[in-house]
């Protein structure tokens, strides 16, 4: 199977000596050099919301990223901040690389397995003779989409979610046991005392817009991500959702569906909402 080009990620190359503990320090997950598969990973503003999100994976003697292109200087900008007297070398490598997908290994490039979840295929970063013949496609989507895994762009925008609000808690995209980084005492205090309730959820049967509002009851729950052959990830308020995952867009009616992967749960019955 080809791979399939992904125009709006923007790949990162991290290396030097000192990379492993300034990425660990300032990223949200647990970052070594001897990790399988690649991490998602997330950095926050001070608020604890997310300002770039991506994976991360070791190959070649370097860590190897990719964000959304939105936020890619602003990323840029702020890892060399951060930096400081570090002895390591950031690149931004939008001129020289491409970011791609596959649904198999992939036979070139620098290659990276999602594992967050099964089913999410492969991550390619490879130079832009390489990938000349990539062509677009939604099979990425599809499969991140029947996961219920949220990703900024198609999903949500910059400085508008908290790690719990996409799940990053339950796929190893958080490192609680580790020292501060940046937005960690928000996270933290999420984690422990139990208070997330906006939670990523798969809508089926939609035919809305990415932004849609999604209500139940007449309230507000939740909002749509973009939707790939009438299914959609949406990040909503799994506290007024109820067992049946009834709900509706713009008048039509729907259904929410939990992640495979997720230990929260909806409410048993209507009367169980806020």
């Amino acid at each position: 199977m080809s791979n399939q080009i992904r125009k709006d990620r923007v790949a990162f190359r991290f290396s030097g000596e000192d990379a492993t503990h300034l990425l660990h320090d300032v990223l949200t997950p647990p970052v070594r050099e001897d990790a399988e598969d690649p991490r998602w990973f997330a950095l926050l503003a001070p608020q604890g919301k997310i300002l770039a999100e991506g994976l991360i994976g070791w190959a070649d003697g370097a860590y190897w990223l990719d964000v959304h292109h939105s936020v890619a200087e602003n990323f840029f900008k702020r890892m060399r901040m951060y930096r400081l007297r570090a002895k390591m070398d950031i690149e931004m490598l939008d001129e020289s690389h491409r970011v791609g997908w596959s649904a198999e290994a992939p036979a070139g490039g620098i290659a990276h397995r999602d594992g967050r979840a099964e089913g999410l295929g492969w991550r390619v970063i490879a130079p832009i003779a390489e990938a000349e013949n990539w062509q677009e496609g939604t099979g990425q989507a599809s499969a991140r989409i029947a996961a219920g895994i949220a990703e900024m762009g198609p999903d949500f925008d910059t400085e508008d979610v908290f790690p719990h609000d996409i799940g990053m808690d339950h796929l190893g995209g958080v490192d609680f046991k580790k020292g501060c980084y940046v937005g960690q005492e928000v996270v933290s205090r999420m984690q422990h005392r139990g208070t997330a309730r906006r939670r990523p959820v798969v809508v089926e049967g939609t035919a809305g817009a990415r932004g849609n509002t999604i209500t139940i009851g007449g309230k507000s729950a939740g909002t749509l991500g973009t939707p790939v052959g009438g299914k959609a990830v949406a990040i909503a308020r799994i506290d007024r959702v109820g067992a049946d995952g009834a709900a509706e867009i713009d008048g039509a009616a729907v259904t929410l569906a939990l992640p495979f992967w997720a230990s929260y749960r909806f409410v048993e019955s209507a009367g169980d909402k806020d």
